[in-house]
């Protein structure tokens, strides 16, 4: 899919998607400041069983930024409009950080698009304060900056967990050129729109589909107990701990975390619908 605009006002932004495989629509949200190429390994390791759909949020990677107002609802509507132009009625949804928040609030405003929800790296409360400003600051200095300094120096550092940074050092010299790819004016425009984020634990109560929450033991940007308590607040939900994984457990673990999915998006299959 390309990136294109119409309409007046606003510019209707179409998604950029790497699309692989076939069976089971497999939705993966990428997390900020990164684009799709973040799940490589879950495309490699997950298109033999299912249809694998990566696009790169508004901003990031293949996709224009459009002129909307920072907001995470535009970038929900925006994976909507995807999946209605891919004549996909529902699919399995899954988000990792930023991903996350996306896939919560296709949860409010599209519900009936879930076919499941895997929700990784993420939490449901609404930033504190302090984190508002965190990145309203983050943003005002990537517009002066025209550059991604900032993402460097205060993001990639909690964007692995220590065992990768000592270890994987192939994965952390991945991730900080993704980082370093990021557009400065999207990383902007999305700090903005997660700050003004709503609150996601109503919506996750009254989820009707079953869900995966998975979490990094050394994630210090999103918990076990931000974990736990997502998983806790749905009907239908199981979690899981990654072991030796920070923030990005998805491409600090890629097994482990394809694993659960896999076993997760096959068990939904199976069920009746």
């Amino acid at each position: 899919m390309t990136a294109e605009g119409e309409g007046h006002a606003t510019m209707t932004v179409q998604l950029y998607a790497r699309d692989i495989g076939a069976g089971t629509p497999l939705v993966l949200l990428h997390a900020f400041p990164l684009s799709s190429a973040m799940w490589l390994a879950q495309r490699e390791g997950l298109a033999g069983r299912f249809r694998v759909i990566t696009p790169d949020l508004r901003g990031f990677g293949g996709s224009v930024l459009g002129d909307d107002p920072p907001s995470v609802d535009a970038m929900a509507d925006d994976v909507a409009r995807m999946l209605n132009q891919l004549g996909l009625p529902r699919a399995v949804v899954g988000g990792l950080s930023m991903g996350g928040y996306v896939a919560m609030a296709l949860c409010r405003r599209h519900p009936d698009l879930l076919l499941g929800l895997v929700l990784a790296g993420t939490k449901a409360a609404a930033d504190t304060e302090t984190a508002r400003a965190t990145r309203i600051r983050q943003a005002e200095r990537l517009e002066g900056d025209g550059d991604v300094a900032a993402l460097i120096e205060e993001v990639l550092p909690n964007l692995v967990g220590p065992t990768t940074f000592r270890q994987r050092a192939l994965v952390y010299g991945r991730v900080r050129g993704l980082v370093q790819s990021a557009p400065a004016a999207a990383a902007a425009w999305a700090q903005r729109a997660m700050a003004g984020r709503d609150d996601s634990f109503g919506a996750l109560r009254e989820l009707r589909v079953p869900a995966l929450v998975m979490v990094g033991d050394e994630d210090v940007i999103a918990t076990e107990g931000d974990a736990r308590a997502m998983a806790e607040a749905m009907p239908n939900a199981e979690l899981m701990v990654i072991p030796r994984a920070g923030h990005l457990c998805a491409v600090e673990q890629p097994d482990l975390f394809n694993q659960a999915v896999a076993e997760f998006a096959t068990a939904l299959a199976r069920a009746p619908q």
